[in-house]
């Protein structure tokens, strides 16, 4: 791709394999002018979160460009537990934060955790390097650019009224799953991930697209792109560029 693109990538969830072949790909089509924001989540559930950090970090400091790298409500989570640890969701076997211990700390991806290897997750201060903990504190909320407004959930907001980033309220930048946001936002592109594709609404769709389509896709409704395509639960990861939205997707690799 010619002239100045910005390339969103959305949650990575510790799946290091899917995050090279997409980037295995991307990486030789960027130039200096052009941009690539990661939408967040890049721990937890995949095996290699650890090394999924490492790479989006050495490519803030050397990628061939600008390199945003945004802050999902995982991240968040992390950060927040690195002083005060939550229980209910560091626990919670569907948010897969055993595999960040495990990979934190060089053990096997096991499936089960002993009632002392739960209590040693908790201790995260002891395990999760705190250069870590601190550059997932200070990542970005949002992002803007001239082609859409990038956010790791959503907006913060209520039927057709949503509030850009910057005089909303944060928390649902990270967490929003409001099914208002999916069927009745207007305004400025949203690119957003946090949900995955296959659980958004498709009754803008038409009965044909409804059978053919693939409901794991890139989601584009409107104002709105969700690139959530499950990477690191049993699905794949995917690139999506503006303004000509070119994708790339690990499954295709």
């Amino acid at each position: 791709m010619k002239g100045k693109a910005t390339w969103a990538i959305g949650d990575i969830h510790g799946d290091l394999d899917a995050l090279e072949r997409v980037l295995g790909v991307l990486l030789p089509r960027l130039g200096s002018a052009d941009t690539l924001v990661f939408l967040g989540d890049y721990v937890d559930r995949g095996p290699h979160s650890s090394e999924v950090v490492a790479r989006v970090r050495e490519l803030e400091r050397a990628g061939p460009c600008r390199v945003v790298a945004l802050r999902g409500n995982h991240e968040d989570t992390w950060a927040r537990s690195f002083h005060s640890p939550n229980p209910a969701f560091l626990l919670h076997r569907g948010n897969g934060c055993e595999a960040t211990w495990r990979s934190f700390t060089g053990r096997p991806q096991e499936s089960e955790l002993s009632d002392d290897e739960l209590i040693e997750l908790l201790n995260v201060p002891a395990w999760l390097p705190h250069d870590v903990a601190a550059w997932m504190a200070a990542l970005p909320a949002w992002y803007e650019d001239e082609h859409a407004i990038y956010v790791h959930a959503g907006l913060d907001g209520e039927g057709t009224q949503w509030t850009h980033p910057s005089k909303g309220r944060e928390k649902p930048l990270f967490w929003m799953r409001e099914p208002d946001f999916f069927t009745g936002y207007r305004g400025k592109r949203v690119v957003f991930g946090h949900t995955r594709t296959r659980d958004l609404p498709t009754d803008h769709l038409g009965f044909l697209r409804r059978l053919i389509d693939d409901p794991a896709d890139v989601w584009r409704r409107g104002d709105l792109i969700g690139v959530d395509t499950g990477s690191g639960m049993g699905g794949f990861l995917s690139a999506i560029a503006l303004p000509d939205f070119a994708l790339i997707e690990s499954r295709d690799l």
